[in-house]
């Protein structure tokens, strides 16, 4: 009987895609040209793309077998995207790179010579002399800069260019940082970094950022809102989900509004405490389901009927939640403790509790 002897590749190179049709045989040539004799392979991990770009990707591994996909349905965010490419491999160095041809090929021969020679983690890097962000303008460039300067705020290690995303590190280094990984959004690089237990050894490879030539930018409020949550989960997700803290601003917000709308409903309008109470209390609703379908729970957003249906059932856990306030705050005011605030904060406490658990499992549930 013969044995077939299959040769592992050195470096699997990670490329996550949402409507890149027309970037993906264009990037493998690329890639192709630039690795030469280097034994390497791409996972290019598709969020259900609409315009073809399995079609295209297909196609190019017809003729390139070190070519592979994953197919996503229901998940989004390139952070969770390269996780689950990564994972897709044996190699034993593994990149990121996006599919957008922005990012410099010709790099990643010296980012993986820098892994032979010791470095955990090699960055291709804006930042440092020889890099530089293209023809970006000043409002782009300014908003790269502040977010370049918050991500360094959460790490225990200088890192130039922590916000980008082309980047290549060791397997064993990438498994270290895996348990402490918040996969949110789309900066993976900081993410991996911030979840290091201790600082890796990182060169920093300058590339200058190109131009898109085909297909759209990804950059909008959403991948701004992931960016935050992000340094928010980093700085105190290891005492508090992040989402609880920012449920918990939003019903903050949602007690503001209450009190407003309770101000105007009597003074104003003359209404009864009854009537401008509950007006108060369903605009509060309304505006706090609101605020965490597009804020706490963005990358799961409700919309059209199951929104509607999403607002009902939200109702309803708040009505609960409204309702164990008051009988825990007033077994708490009550012969054995005369503590108004205590009771008041306990109470309010259990049904924050209570509003986060119930509607991250049945309202925003994937």
């Amino acid at each position: 009987m013969s044995e077939t002897h299959i040769c592992l590749p050195e470096l699997c190179i990670v490329v996550p895609v949402l409507n890149e049709r027309d970037n993906i045989a264009p990037l493998v040539a690329a890639v192709r040209q630039a690795m030469g004799e280097v034994a390497w392979e791409i996972v290019f991990v598709d969020d259900n793309s609409r315009d073809g770009t399995r079609e295209a990707i297909r196609a190019v591994a017809a003729d390139e077998p070190r070519v592979r996909m994953i197919h996503r349905v229901g998940r989004r965010g390139l952070a969770s995207a390269f996780i689950e490419g990564a994972h897709a491999s044996f190699a034993p160095n593994i990149a990121a790179m996006d599919g957008d041809m922005q990012h410099d090929e010709s790099r990643l021969p010296l980012m993986l010579q820098a892994l032979r020679d010791g470095a955990d983690l090699a960055i291709g890097s804006r930042y440092v002399p020889g890099g530089g962000v293209g023809d970006w303008d000043k409002t782009r460039a300014g908003m790269s800069d502040l977010a370049t300067k918050l991500g360094q705020k959460v790490l225990k290690t200088h890192v130039a260019d922590p916000m980008s995303g082309f980047f290549m590190l060791k397997r064993e280094v990438f498994d270290r940082a895996m348990p402490g990984l918040s996969a949110i959004g789309f900066k993976i690089l900081l993410d991996i970094i911030a979840s290091l237990p201790t600082p890796p050894r990182i060169v920093e490879i300058p590339f200058q950022f190109r131009t898109r030539v085909a297909g759209e930018s990804k950059l909008d409020a959403g991948v701004m809102r992931d960016f935050a949550l992000l340094l928010v989960d980093k700085m105190v997700g290891h005492v508090v989900p992040v989402r609880f803290v920012l449920f918990a601003a939003v019903g903050s917000v949602g007690i503001v509004l209450h009190m407003l709308v309770l101000l105007l409903a009597l003074k104003a309008a003359g209404w009864s405490f009854d009537q401008a109470q509950a007006m108060a209390t369903a605009v509060a609703i309304l505006g706090n389901f609101g605020l965490n379908n597009h804020v706490t729970f963005g990358d799961k957003r409700l919309k059209g009927l199951r929104m509607w249906r999403g607002l009902a059932l939200f109702a309803a856990i708040s009505a609960v939640g409204a309702a164990g306030n008051l009988s825990v705050a007033a077994f708490m005011f009550g012969p054995q403790m005369t503590n108004w605030f205590l009771a008041g904060f306990v109470g309010a406490a259990m049904s924050l509790v209570w509003n986060y658990a119930v509607s991250s499992a049945f309202v925003w549930r994937r």
